[in-house]
């Protein structure tokens, strides 16, 4: 393998370690150490450390090294809303390739979140959530507009597993504008006015969720949901939330 392959290799493995959040905020990244996990020398690994604080997945501090970032509430705030505009998109985009079994899997995990209440499990219905837009966003056929999605999640993949309360009323509300957005999405409606409804949707989601996570009052004094809508949390594996096979 070259250098070049083993960088990718080096930057796969970190970058999936802090998406799943074994390496977590201020982790310390020892170049050596990773170097003899992934039996290679250390320069691939210190390109792929490169290329991650490049991301804004890694910090580097003199005397100190490299360390996983933090994601302090502005900053949880501001990507928040910068996924919301870009899931719209995807989820509109789309809309035109998304098949009649797509449309069946998001209603039944939506029924995964409806079935479940009032007593839903905080994880469950942000596992069922990020899937069922994952689901409806998943056939964009723009990949760099997917693939900047999947990055923006995986800098925020450290609050994934956070089952913090949801905000009271919520969830009733998002199964609602879920069912709605899919019907939508299965009348053929004009793309404007399926990312209108998701960017509606993930509004009134990153409020909710901002009251819960972070309640500190936007820095410029404005809504929270003032530039766009809120996204669920970075997908479970489906089988967790469907039958096998679903």
């Amino acid at each position: 393998m070259t250098e070049e392959g083993k960088s990718q290799r080096a930057h796969r493995f970190i970058r999936e370690r802090i998406a799943s959040g074994v390496y977590g905020p201020g982790y310390r990244l020892v170049l050596s150490s990773l170097a003899a996990e992934l039996s290679m020398s250390v320069v691939p690994v210190r390109e792929a450390v490169r290329a991650l604080t490049a991301e804004g997945l890694v910090t580097f501090e003199r005397h100190v090294g490299a360390r996983v970032a933090h994601v302090d509430g502005a900053q949880y705030r501001f990507t928040m809303q910068a996924i919301s505009m870009l899931e719209g998109a995807a989820t509109a985009l789309a809309a035109p390739f998304t098949t009649a079994a797509d449309l069946d899997r998001a209603r039944r995990l939506n029924d995964v979140v409806r079935l479940g209440l009032p007593d839903l499990d905080p994880r469950v219905f942000r596992e069922a959530n990020q899937a069922l837009h994952t689901t409806l966003y998943a056939r964009c056929p723009n990949p760099r507009l997917l693939e900047i999605i999947q990055g923006e999640w995986v800098r925020l993949g450290h609050l994934r597993g956070t089952a913090s309360a949801i905000a009271p009323g919520r969830a009733a509300e998002a199964v609602r504008e879920h069912a709605a957005l899919i019907d939508l999405i299965a009348a053929g409606a004009p793309a404007e006015d399926v990312e209108r409804a998701a960017r509606h949707h993930r509004d009134g989601s990153l409020t909710a969720d901002l009251t819960v996570r972070h309640p500190a009052p936007d820095p410029f004094g404005a809504d929270p949901g003032h530039c766009g809508p809120a996204p669920a949390l970075l997908p479970a594996p489906l089988p967790a939330l469907l039958p096998e096979g679903a």
